[in-house]
């Protein structure tokens, strides 16, 4: 899953949010954070590996692994960003425009506490609404393109949209059906807090 699931996936609270959103930067156990961005950045490692380990995610990978190797998962997680933002409305009732406006406006007021690599991150992110351009092919393909351009074009992602458009509905139906069992999940793990 890549941010717009992580974010949504946190819940209604803004340092879960946050902790949530910095995790892939964070490496062992997180100090030094408010304990609700800490909460964050375990929720984030549980929805990844819970997400690395099904059974239709892994599905996915399998189609994508042939030409994108270890990249593949990279891709997935972008793919079912894509169907997310594309099938908002079904998940949420707070538009997703607003939801991911709401989410820059929270970064740009806690940006002192985020860790520079993120802060680096955050301008391009609001000005380019990457949340709301990943309900579109467009701006899955661009996605996808910025994402090979840092790997140097190694990575081959610049293509992937290809078997996004050849794979749709599978890739769909997949989707649907393994983020109800990723929302019950974390759910659950939020309560345990």
């Amino acid at each position: 899953m890549n941010f717009l699931a992580h974010i949504y996936l946190s819940g209604n609270n803004d340092f879960i949010k946050i902790g949530n959103f910095i995790a892939d930067g964070i490496h062992g156990h997180p100090q030094g954070f408010h304990p609700e961005i800490i909460k964050g950045i375990i929720i984030h490692r549980e929805i990844d590996t819970f997400t690395d380990a099904h059974p239709l995610f892994r599905l996915g990978t399998k189609r994508l692994h042939a030409r994108y190797h270890h990249y593949a998962g990279v891709i997935m997680d972008i793919f079912y960003d894509h169907f997310l933002a594309k099938n908002w409305a079904t998940y949420c009732n707070t538009p997703l425009e607003v939801f991911a406006q709401e989410f820059y406006t929270l970064l740009n007021d806690q940006y002192e506490i985020l860790p520079e690599r993120n802060k680096d991150m955050v301008p391009h992110m609001t000005r380019y609404n990457w949340l709301v351009s990943y309900a579109s092919l467009e701006g899955i393909d661009g996605t996808l393109k910025q994402m090979d351009s840092r790997t140097k074009m190694r990575s081959g992602m610049g293509s992937a949209v290809d078997e996004l458009k050849q794979y749709y509905n599978e890739y769909e139906e997949e989707f649907k059906a393994f983020f109800d069992e990723i929302q019950h999940h974390i759910k659950q793990k939020l309560k345990e807090f």
